[in-house]
């Protein structure tokens, strides 16, 4: 069985020996560029873990896949990041901020072709079970991003609007690793569906820590400038969460007041909205609820024959991505 720190090393390795290059240049460089500013490398991590549940031998047929989520996962960065006109990500310029929008747009639709190059390099009797656990999920999380940018201009999104979306933007493609490592690994069908249940969960609690760093987070440590959600009034889970709280009460006016300041206020903005969400129990809501996704993920595994090893694996996996700075 492998650990965790063998698993990253494999993962890390495997991105290092991609070979990203092309020509024109201008089309791959930015490729390249993105592999190489670091993440989490969380969707091929989960893959190989749940891999290794069921296989003694993680193969080169069964990293391929795992490293294609991760250039999939990459395409969708640079394209979420054109359309939330995002300038930093990884701490570094984004992609279409150093080059121009037209050249981010095109390395991205090479990028989610390659990813589909990457999952056909599965062994030759899981490939269709691989492909449809793929295209499934790449499907969900264009679905989730639809949701997202239309939320953008809805007066009013219920938090089952917010769960639903970033399940589908979200959780769907940690779940779907998860599931598609279970299946390369030979998992049964219960087996595999329990990893999915585990993933999607795992995501919630994933997205609403994202929210939360992006309001309460270190900037030095996160990656990125804190107060971007509030200053483009996104429907986050905190946000969401406050007007709930807010709405009828003495705190309407002032969540409407702090959400309709321009740039030219952005400090302040940004220090009332965290005063607000705290003043609301919104930060401390955000935390039980990051808390009770984690406990529910796990409780999807616990059922399996799995061994006390293995569970301790997706507890620790689990702990990593949630309990996060950044």
């Amino acid at each position: 069985m492998y650990t965790l720190a063998e698993i990253d090393k494999i993962v890390s390795n495997g991105i290092c020996a991609l070979d990203l290059k092309g020509e024109p240049e201008e089309l791959y460089s930015p490729i390249e560029y993105m592999m190489s500013i670091g993440g989490k490398r969380i969707r091929p991590r989960l893959a190989l873990l749940a891999c290794s549940l069921f296989s003694d031998k993680i193969e080169p047929q069964q990293v391929y896949p795992a490293l294609g989520l991760e250039v999939f996962h990459t395409f969708t960065l640079i394209h979420d990041d054109i359309m939330d006109r995002a300038d930093i990500r990884r701490g570094q310029p984004t992609v279409y901020r150093k080059w121009n929008e037209n050249i981010a747009i095109l390395s991205g639709d090479v990028m989610s072709i390659q990813a589909y190059e990457y999952v056909c390099k599965a062994p030759a009797d899981k490939l269709q079970a691989v492909l449809a656990v793929f295209s499934d999920t790449a499907r969900k999380v264009c679905e989730g991003q639809q949701y997202d940018m239309n939320y953008e201009t809805m007066p009013v999104v219920t938090m089952d609007d917010y769960i639903m979306m970033i399940g589908l933007k979200t959780s769907a493609l940690i779940a779907g690793s998860a599931k598609l490592g279970a299946v390369l690994g030979g998992a049964d069908a219960k087996s595999a569906e329990a990893l999915y249940k585990y993933g999607y969960d795992l995501g919630l609690a994933f997205q609403i820590t994202d929210d939360y760093l992006d309001t309460f987070g270190d900037p030095a440590v996160f990656g990125k400038h804190i107060g971007g959600d509030i200053m483009n009034n996104k429907k986050t889970w905190l946000y969401v969460e406050a007007a709930r709280l807010a709405a009828g009460g003495e705190h309407r006016s002032r969540f409407e007041e702090i959400f309709r300041l321009g740039e030219d206020r952005a400090a302040e903005k940004i220090a009332a909205a965290q005063q607000l969400f705290t003043e609301l129990g919104v930060k401390e809501n955000a935390e039980k609820a990051i808390e009770q996704y984690f406990h529910q993920a796990m409780a999807r595994v616990e059922g399996l024959s799995l061994g006390a090893q293995k569970l301790s694996l997706l507890e620790e996996f689990a702990t990593q991505i949630t309990y996060r700075r950044k």
